[in-house]
């Protein structure tokens, strides 16, 4: 059974397979949607438990994906992990005040992207449990 399911979203498909096998190592059960309008859709269909959203993207814009999803009584509690190579401080304001939970800038770990899914869901990494 998996840990739970996660949306992922990214135009960049090499960036979408590696965090679904990434994620699919760990134990979740991954979603994917290349653009912010499959986003919303896959997002109230699937009901992910956390979704990970890249900012630029053709149609809807990450920030702007964020800010209809927590505005939307299906989805406002699904929590929100922007992912972009926008790394200002600007950018990641901004992207608090839509509602992301947390914010990564690309390049980015897989092991660190999926240690702060794990903490956002209040989970333990396969090697944490191993350890355990």
């Amino acid at each position: 059974m998996a840990k739970g399911k996660i949306l992922v979203v990214d135009d960049e498909i090499y960036i979408v397979h590696i965090l679904d096998f990434s994620l699919g190592m760990e134990g979740y059960a991954v979603v994917t949607a290349l653009d912010g309008e499959q986003a919303l859709e896959k997002a109230r269909a699937e009901k992910p438990d956390l979704i990970v959203l890249d900012i630029m993207m053709p149609k809807l814009d990450g920030y702007e994906t964020c800010k209809r999803l927590k505005a939307d009584d299906a989805t406002k509690a699904i929590p929100v992990i922007l992912l972009s190579a926008k790394g200002r401080n600007v950018d990641q304001k901004v992207g608090f005040e839509v509602g992301a939970d947390d914010y990564i800038t690309k390049p980015f770990s897989p092991r660190k992207l999926v240690e702060r899914i794990n903490a956002i869901l209040g989970q333990g990494s396969s090697q944490q449990r191993m350890q355990a």
